[in-house]
């Protein structure tokens, strides 16, 4: 039952209790466990440029799309390219695209109260990684995301959301495979990419990605006046490719853009910008400039 657990969401009943689901929570152990290997398989030159492609395709999926997109509506696209993103946003074993918007609606709607499932006023720990590791937060509460539940392949992703990063595990498998036989003078082996492109850039873009929950609600600057705790962090906002402007983000939450000041580095936004230009998207919402001016601090 529990093997069944980890591969079909549905197979879950829904639980109301708020303690540690000890059995799920084994594949995040092991996720991170298995980075030890590091020692093992070595690093070269090339893991580390697969580390890094596969770290920055994923945040953006998860900052662009996951985020900005599913959550927040802060631009439009197409029912292909939303389904794209969406795979690869799941790919980061950060669950399913429904899941996540459906918490992170929540989270803005009660941010820093009682009722904030994540909010470090109750813990750096369990904001960080403990809240979605309790029973009670495992489901998929499509009441908050029905916009999103009318989607076939989004409901997939969200119900079997570990098919996945096991897929992209091979993909990056192969990868590493080719390198090994066509470019051996590369000095890799399969396992090598396979260690570094995904399970330390699994990891580190989980961890990178929950610092905005415990760390962007604690420490930096606030830009503008909210009913939260946010901050505006410009060492998560390089990590996380622009997430890291939260205080901006919880001033105007359906912003496509959350640097908003010139300096404010933006990656995920400039992305979008050029996506944009080719076609791939549509319909950016950002603030007027005069009203940027008029709510800050």
């Amino acid at each position: 039952m529990v093997l069944k657990q980890w591969f079909d969401n549905k197979a879950v009943n829904s639980l109301t209790d708020d303690g540690i689901d000890w059995p799920r929570v084994i594949p995040y152990i092991l996720l991170h466990l298995t980075c030890l290997f590091i020692f093992v398989v070595g690093v070269s030159w090339i893991a580390v440029v697969i580390f890094i492609a596969s770290y920055i395709l994923r945040m953006f999926a998860i900052t662009a799309f996951y985020h900005r997109y599913f959550s927040h509506k802060s631009f439009k696209t197409s029912r292909v390219m939303q389904a794209i993103f969406g795979f690869i946003g799941t790919t980061a074993t950060q669950r399913g695209p429904l899941w996540w918007a459906a918490h992170h609606r929540h989270h803005h709607k009660h941010a820093d109260t009682e009722k904030d499932t994540h909010s470090p006023r109750h813990g750096f720990l369990r904001s960080h990684t403990l809240w979605f590791l309790t029973k009670k937060n495992f489901a998929t509460n499509e009441e908050r995301v029905k916009d999103l539940a009318q989607y076939k392949e989004l409901k997939w992703l969200d119900r079997y959301d570990v098919i996945p990063p096991i897929l992209y595990a091979f993909f990056i498998l192969m990868i590493g495979t080719y390198i090994e036989h066509v470019h051996p003078n590369l000095g890799a082996s399969k396992w090598q990419i396979l260690i570094w492109g995904f399970f330390v850039s699994t990891v580190l873009l989980s961890h990178v990605t929950f610092l905005i929950n415990s760390l962007a609600h604690r420490w930096g600057y606030r830009t503008f006046n909210t009913d939260d705790d946010s901050r505006n962090n410009p060492l998560l906002a390089i990590l996380t490719l622009g997430e890291g402007w939260h205080n901006n983000h919880h001033k105007f939450p359906a912003s496509v853009r959350q640097g908003l000041r010139w300096w404010e580095i933006d990656i995920s936004y400039y992305f979008l910008w050029l996506m944009e230009k080719l076609g791939l998207v549509w319909d950016l919402r950002k603030p007027e400039v005069a009203k940027i001016r008029e709510h800050k601090l």
